[in-house]
């Protein structure tokens, strides 16, 4: 045995350490890539406190596209805040990212074709001194390319070229010099990073503006710099979790947020239907906590009420769109039909510029676009010079201030006013120019000018023959339209159509059948009135829907629905016995169907239990007969356009009758769709062409159809939350099948031996079909009605739309109309991209 003398094993205890320390060296994750260091699928590049790493990532289970990413690292499911070969995936494992001989982080894999490796994605960055840079992971989320030769310096960094995502201490705005602009764009859906067709950047026109642009178009407008805040969205005042940093000078136009409190992580995320997120990561929960959503309310789309209005959303139950002060409709038949996108125009024979004028204050609001108006950074402009300024102008239509802080500085508007609306407390004060006579119902100081108080003494005078005259005029035409009213018939109504199937109805007769339309009665309230029970003479149990007179169905959509199912006759849709027309009273009468509606048994702890598998499958099928029916089989080829659950009702036997035309559109013979620019229906039924395109078919009721079905097999609505807070259940359903899991989302009462499994999963995966991205992937109606009542083998379905929330109004009985309320819920409108 041979002994070691104490020089032997020395060596030996150095040449151990040194193994240990490569060894565990080796297994630690990078740090930086290095010219000799570079980052290969399945490495990881952690920021100094781990807070971010950087890798490669595949977005879906199903996928096999593989990207290089950033994303938070302490969320159990990595977060993804920036994606650098967005459009160039690969497809394999091959994939380096590695630092060039140019000095480049580039993207390389092994291309089979070339039998080389080839580059996809380069920083593509002019280096001197190649050989001594490096990349690093920061722990703000921002990869940064350094020249490490003397001093460091950055010579690439990825907070220049963001994704959807705005981290804090990211720069957003445009290089006036250079014309380098730093915005987001969304992903293409929530499983793809390619770029979308949504982006949301800083506009620098005029005075700059933050908008956010669909498909190229202004989809919201986050207003303009008010010295604190942008003035769209109130909820930007500076507070305890960010602020921000604004400049506009010869140089830039951007904006720089920050957290108060670095350990707090803040993200905003924009996604492909044009909306916002931002979150705060709760790291004791170990969740994300939203602290603002937008846009929200109709009154956020831009140019919801066209030019020369506002948009009040808390206008209570009158109409949201209201013409600025001296203005009026441009086209009055649409206004008073709740279609406010014609805008307004100036008063008849009022002009400006002439003696007594003055301005008119509108409150709170978001002030016009401000890509044409003309700009004053004077600080010693104060809001009364401002006013004086926009006087001696002829041009100028309304001013405000530039900074509602310092109250200083001018903003002025010499053309029409485009998009504005009204905000509960946070807004700014428009001051509209208007003319003595318009002036004086507000109660405010005139400006004489020229003429003097003589020359306000004509204006008096003429004021009151002008009110005069009015007057006169209102009466004629109210005594004109009273006896018109009285002289209503079927006619009048229907353009002289052959409606012989539809009965007048007397006012008194629906008074007694209904008890004076008593409480009692009533069966239901939505947005377009109240629904009631009533019971005639020959004791004829009846349905009466009593339009309000503040409701959005106004003529066209009465004469509508009367018109359509008057000429409809199927077991599976609502039969209408007539409707009573008197003076402002409109109803609709219906069949009495005892069971009201679907969605008050599937949706109801206590009563889902009554209709076992046999009456779901029973009804899942009438309804698909009853849109047949409308597609195909009938008189006229009809798209329903709000097929709910809501909307279907039940009669004594549990058959299905499908309600509520008054959304409903004819087409003609060969026609296969239409597209409008009023979307009307529910949310979570609407298909992702008509909700953002405003196309509509045959194909987007068989995806509200989809929706239905889904709701029936599991007893959820569409709407409700799963996974996460911003899954969908089309979604989580989505999911559970990919997984072969699909059961476990089934009503949990329908599971035991009467229920056939192959039956329920093959109406899951019919319900799937419909409810496919693409139009052209769906089934057709026709289609449906064979697989339902056949055992032939179904297409595989792929990924459905809508997979998540596309806003915080997940209600269904949200509802979005044609400048109206649905029907069936008292529900506010929502007009979402097209």
């Amino acid at each position: 045995m041979k002994l070691y003398s104490a020089k032997d094993i020395i060596p030996i205890h150095i040449i151990q350490f040194f193994l240990l320390l490569v060894l565990h060296s080796s297994c630690l994750p990078l740090t930086r890539i290095t010219p000799s260091q570079p980052l290969k699928d399945g490495d990881v590049l952690a920021s100094d406190r781990g807070a971010f790493a950087l890798g490669f990532f595949t977005p879906s289970n199903n996928s096999r596209k593989r990207y290089v990413g950033i994303w938070y690292n302490r969320s159990s499911k990595p977060t993804v805040v920036w994606v650098a070969n967005r459009q160039n995936p690969l497809y394999d494992n091959s994939g380096v990212l590695l630092i060039n001989i140019q000095g480049n982080i580039v993207l390389v894999y092994n291309d089979t074709h070339l039998n080389r490796n080839s580059s996809i994605w380069s920083s593509n960055v002019s280096i001197p001194s190649p050989s001594h840079t490096f990349a690093k992971l920061q722990d703000t989320g921002n990869l940064v390319l350094i020249r490490n030769q003397g001093r460091r310096k950055v010579m690439w960094q990825s907070f220049d070229y963001p994704g959807d995502t705005s981290l804090p201490l990211m720069k957003i705005g445009v290089d006036r010099k250079t014309g380098f602009n730093r915005f987001f764009t969304s992903w293409k859906s929530p499983d793809d990073p390619g770029l979308g067709n949504v982006t949301h950047m800083i506009d620098p026109t005029g005075h700059p503006q933050l908008f956010i642009y669909k498909n190229g178009a202004p989809f919201w407008r986050g207003g303009s710099w008010t010295g604190q805040r942008w003035s769209g969205i109130p909820a930007m005042t500076p507070n305890f979790i960010f602020n921000v940093t604004y400049v506009d000078n010869e140089n830039e136009v951007s904006m720089v947020t920050r957290v108060v409190d670095p350990s707090v992580f803040l993200r905003m995320v924009l996604d492909n239907t044009g909306h916002e997120t931002r979150t705060i990561w709760q790291a004791k929960e170990k969740r994300w906590l939203q602290v603002w959503y937008g846009p929200t309310e109709d009154c956020d789309h831009y140019r919801r009420c066209g030019s020369n209005s506002k948009c009040d959303p808390y206008n209570g139950d009158k109409f949201e769109c209201v013409c600025l002060p001296g203005f009026e409709p441009m086209n009055l038949l649409q206004w008073n039909m709740r279609n406010g996108s014609s805008g307004c125009v100036r008063k008849k024979n009022v002009s400006t510029c002439q003696s007594g004028e003055g301005f008119v204050k509108v409150a709170r609001v978001k002030v016009p676009d401000t890509s044409k108006a003309r700009v004053d950074k004077s600080e010693s402009v104060n809001l009364k010079g401002c006013e004086e300024k926009c006087l001696r102008d002829c041009s100028c239509v309304a001013y405000t201030n530039l900074d509602e802080v310092k109250l200083s500085g001018c903003v002025t508007w010499h053309a029409d006013m485009e998009d504005i609306r009204t905000f509960d407390n946070m807004g700014q004060d428009l001051y509209v120019r208007v003319d003595a006579h318009e002036l004086g119902k507000y109660g405010r100081k005139k400006h004489y000018g020229s003429l003097g108080k003589e020359g306000m003494v004509t204006v008096v005078v003429i004021s009151i023959c002008l009110i005069t005259f009015l007057v006169i005029s209102l009466v004629y035409w109210f005594v004109k339209y009273n006896n018109q009213a009285k002289r209503l018939h079927k006619d009048y109504w229907f353009d002289g159509e052959n409606n012989s199937d539809v009965t007048l109805f007397d006012l008194k007769d629906i008074v007694e059948a209904t008890n004076n339309f008593s409480s009692t009665n009533m069966l239901g309230k939505g947005g377009f009135g109240s629904v009631y029970k009533g019971l005639l003479k020959d004791g004829m149990e009846i349905a009466v829907k009593r339009l309000s007179k503040y409701s959005g169905q106004g003529i066209e959509e009465f004469r509508n629905e009367v018109t359509l199912i008057a000429k409809l006759q199927h077991r599976n849709l609502v039969r209408i016995l007539g409707c009573c027309i008197d003076g402002e009273e409109k109803m609709l009468i219906y069949e009495y169907l005892p069971n009201k509606s679907l969605d008050s048994f599937i949706f109801d702890q206590a009563k889902r239990s009554q209709l076992d598998w046999r009456k779901r499958f029973d009804i899942i099928c009438g309804v698909a007969r009853g849109i047949l029916y409308l597609h195909q089989d009938s008189r006229l080829r009809i798209i329903h356009r709000d097929l709910k659950a809501s909307n279907v009702l039940l009669d004594s036997t549990m058959n299905p009758k499908i309600a509520d035309f008054g959304m409903a559109r004819i087409f003609g013979g060969d026609q296969t769709e239409a597209n409008t620019n009023r979307v009307v229906g529910t949310y979570g039924y609407m298909s992702p062409e008509y909700a953002m395109e405003g196309i509509f078919s045959v194909k987007s009721d068989a995806y509200s159809f989809g929706v239905l079905l889904l709701e029936i097999v599991t007893s959820r609505k569409n709407s409700g939350h799963y996974d996460d807070v911003s899954s969908t259940l089309v979604g989580h359903i989505w999911n559970l099948w990919r997984e072969s899991r699909v059961m476990e989302i089934v009503d949990p009462s329908l599971i035991g031996e009467t229920c056939p499994k192959y039956e329920v999963l093959k109406c899951i995966q019919i319900g799937l079909l419909c409810v496919q991205e693409y139009a052209t992937d769906r089934p057709t109606m026709l289609e449906v009605v064979s697989m339902l009542d056949n055992d032939s083998t179904l297409a595989p379905p792929k990924q459905p739309a809508f997979l998540f929330k596309k806003t915080k109004c997940d209600d269904p009985n949200f509802s979005i109309s044609e400048g109206v309320n649905s029907t069936n819920e008292m529900s506010t409108t929502v007009v979402e991209g097209r």
